[in-house]
């Protein structure tokens, strides 16, 4: 797979590649020269950046944090 790097230095990943590997928009990466290639690897990340997101938009956080409690009220 091929991509070109834009003027300001920035490149997109393939789809494919972004799926395979996990990367979702907010993944941070850490970059490496070895050998003379380019090498990228998704950075340790802290436990709550690990499920960011994961709701994808199903339901707003404070309804699913409601749900998962349950009714306060009761």
């Amino acid at each position: 797979m091929k991509a070109v790097v834009a003027e300001r230095g920035q490149v997109t990943i393939p789809k494919a590649l972004r799926d395979k590997l996990g990367i979702r928009p907010g993944t941070t990466l850490e970059f490496a020269a070895s050998n003379g290639t380019l090498v990228a690897r998704k950075a340790e990340t802290d436990s709550v950046s690990s499920v960011f997101g994961c709701l994808r938009k199903l339901m707003d956080s404070d309804k699913f944090v409601r749900k998962i409690r349950g009714d306060a009220d009761a």
